[in-house]
């Protein structure tokens, strides 16, 4: 008990340590009470950053309930590790003792041939239960639930009801929860185990269930689930198929791990890198450079333009060498402007605030908010350019004109592509900063010279 006070008061390198070292000395009866003791979330944490060799030793002298506790919260190439370095026999208790949705998400990483023999020597009920949740889409809401879930009928009393809770619990992702079923599985209602705890054992659970039921479809994208489960407050959503028959539960922690997983996605569109599932230190160089290389192609195909705006108006520049210090105030400010605007309406849009219904209403809002950030702007560069920079009036005009009808045509481009985007059901995060400021600053190019070439009358 000493050990495991002293650990419990350690941080988790101090840990990490502390269990190689009963590993080392071979004290496993020691370091099994210590593990016990331990959160299953914090082993796994220690875990994956030990040796593989270290981790699957540890995985073996853990009890197998909490192993596979711990194993659910692993990464999932540690995950492969262990179970490729089990027996099939091993391997397959494993996947038992394992919730029917994290069995799945981790067979669908493993090779079809071990997958093949995991599944061979596993129970029944559980190839049967893996297997169901395997033909459902990626990222759909069938692909991430549960189907452990305690399941009651209209007819039974809150004595039945809890009776076959303690039957069944101990296999349920949660108990919180209990969903009545019809004789052809159609979800009539609900009833919270608190309710079944203070209520009458001979009530009946038709007459105090509750029948304002919110679920949702097997095929429903899994971030319209999320979204859900963010609006309703919930902490399990029911799961139904075409027929509204029930056929498994999603839970909050399912829903934490979408939301990271859509935020993560997002982010790397918008930093125009093709997104990866893997943690940033478990991707390869090759694979990293895989990921980045299309986008960057791309837009430096299209920064070429940039280019040839300028090559056009070269004389233009031969004239006034000074038009071209202001450059790239320009094209930054615009493109700044426009990464505002775009990040805002992908929010927007991923949240479900705004909705391409409401473009006319955004680009008005975006317009005004454009005018008036595009008029501060030229007014300090205006101050700017004629006290340290000493320009001419004209040539601060044709900067400062230049620089509110960038951000005005910024600002509603990042209004504009992001919301076209979803219309035709692409992501709107695509739309995002690098495509956006690669347009604005063509634009922006195009604004300045022509104005310049006008006013100044100068030969194209």
């Amino acid at each position: 008990m000493d050990e495991v006070r002293e650990i419990k008061e350690e941080t988790e390198k101090e840990t990490k340590e502390r269990l190689i070292g009963l590993l080392a000395q071979k004290q496993y009866g020691k370091l099994r009470a210590v593990l016990s003791d331990m959160n299953e979330a914090d082993i796994a944490s220690i875990m994956d950053k030990m040796e593989d060799e270290d981790s699957l030793k540890i995985f073996r002298i853990m009890p197998k309930d909490l192993a596979a506790d711990v194993f659910s919260l692993m990464e999932v190439d540690d995950q492969k590790y262990i179970i490729m370095s089990l027996s099939d026999k091993e391997a397959s208790t494993v996947i038992d003792n394992l919730m029917s949705d994290d069995a799945a998400d981790l067979l669908e990483e493993m090779p079809a041939s071990i997958v093949k023999k995991i599944l061979a020597n596993a129970r029944p009920d559980t190839r049967r239960d893996i297997n169901h949740l395997l033909r459902y889409p990626d990222d759909s809401a069938g692909s991430i639930m549960t189907v452990e879930y305690v399941d009651l009928k209209e007819n039974m009393t809150v004595a039945d009801a809890i009776t076959r809770i303690r039957r069944i619990g101990l296999d349920s992702e949660t108990i919180n929860v209990c969903y009545v079923l019809d004789n052809k599985r159609i979800l009539k209602g609900t009833v919270a185990l608190r309710y079944l705890l203070l209520l009458e054992k001979d009530d009946v659970i038709g007459e105090i269930m509750n029948d304002n039921i919110i679920s949702i479809n097997t095929m429903t994208d899994q971030e319209e689930a999320a979204q859900m489960f963010q609006k309703y407050d919930f902490t399990v959503l029911p799961v139904v198929d075409n027929e509204d028959r029930m056929v498994g539960i999603i839970t909050i922690d399912d829903v934490v791990d979408i939301m990271e997983e859509e935020a993560t996605e997002d982010i790397e569109k918008m930093a125009a890198i093709i997104p990866t599932d893997k943690p940033y230190l478990k991707v390869g160089v090759l694979e990293t450079y895989k990921k980045r290389m299309p986008w960057l192609l791309f837009l430096m195909v299209s920064a070429t333009f940039t280019g040839a705006i300028i090559t056009h108006y070269t004389s233009a520049l031969s004239s006034y060498v000074l038009l071209t210090a202001y450059i790239p105030m320009l094209m930054d400010t615009g493109g700044n402007a426009g990464s505002q605007a775009s990040v805002s309406v992908i929010r927007g849009l991923s949240l479900q605030e705004i909705k391409f219904s409401n473009l006319a209403k955004v680009l008005w809002k975006e317009s005004r908010v454009a005018i008036l950030c595009g008029l501060t702007l030229a007014g300090v560069n205006f101050v700017k350019l004629m006290v340290i920079d000493k320009v001419s009036p004209v040539i601060a005009g044709i900067v400062c004109l230049t620089l509110v009808l960038a951000v005005i045509f910024a600002k509603l481009m990042g209004v504009i592509l992001p919301m076209a985007a979803d219309k035709i059901k692409l992501d709107p995060a695509v739309m995002a900063s690098p495509l956006i400021t690669t347009i604005v600053d063509a634009v922006s190019l195009t604004i300045y010279f022509a104005l310049a070439t006008h006013i100044l009358h100068i030969a194209v």
